[in-house]
């Protein structure tokens, strides 16, 4: 576990009270578009989390991990769908970058957890896991509490995962963890028509970042 409290602005407040924060500015689904890639990266954050398919098919990774070394070591990655674990790995060794892939750091009081890859798609994409398989990754971060997660994947049966009225596409099992374990915020992306969508799951505020980015203030 990565310990960042030391990282937080002795100067800095919260904008809805005086407790000294910590800011994570959290985006997703940018496919190449490196003008919203600047735009998010020059909001003021101590963290910025970047929940995957930061570029299509795998192509243009280079050029992605130019823009993201302009934060350095305070950039964290999850491959989506349309990269790999290994694309990941490799991004963060050669440009100064951090894994968030089935890891967690410690923010202050929080911790924040991170798994990529999406569930089964129609188009065969390079990071897709079974369910299954994100179930078994998402039970590692059962004890952490309190808890951010972000996911690639959004919760099944959601505003954050609904293509079109009734089409739902995200994750039975992402679901079931925000059920179950109730983080008290959850965030993802690839879903783009539900881009910015926001829910109250029980507990847990989640929100569908989209290459618009959420910035998230923790007290």
């Amino acid at each position: 576990m990565f310990s960042v409290s030391q990282a937080c602005n002795a100067d800095r407040r919260c904008s809805s009270d005086t407790v000294i924060c910590l800011r994570l500015q959290i985006f997703s689904d940018i496919h190449g578009d490196w003008k919203a890639l600047e735009r998010v990266l020059a909001v003021e954050a101590d963290w910025y989390i970047a929940a995957g398919d930061q570029v299509s098919w795998r192509r243009n990774l280079d050029r992605c991990g130019e823009i993201l070394r302009q934060r350095a070591g305070r950039v964290w990655l999850l491959p989506g769908n349309h990269e790999t674990v290994s694309d990941i790995e490799d991004l963060c060794a050669r440009f100064g970058l951090n894994n968030l892939h089935g890891q967690h750091f410690a923010a202050g009081r929080w911790h924040v957890a991170g798994l990529g890859y999406s569930s089964p798609t129609p188009f065969d994409t390079p990071g897709e896991y079974s369910e299954a398989e994100i179930a078994e990754r998402l039970a590692s971060f059962a004890a952490l509490n309190p808890l951010v997660m972000v996911c690639h994947a959004p919760p099944y049966g959601t505003p954050l995962d609904q293509i079109r009225p009734g089409v739902h596409a995200g994750s039975r099992s992402v679901r079931e963890f925000v059920d179950q374990r109730r983080p008290e915020w959850f965030f993802c992306g690839h879903i783009h028509e539900a881009e910015g969508a926001e829910a109250e799951l029980g507990a847990t505020r989640a929100i569908n970042v989209g290459k618009r980015g959420y910035l998230l203030e923790l007290g």
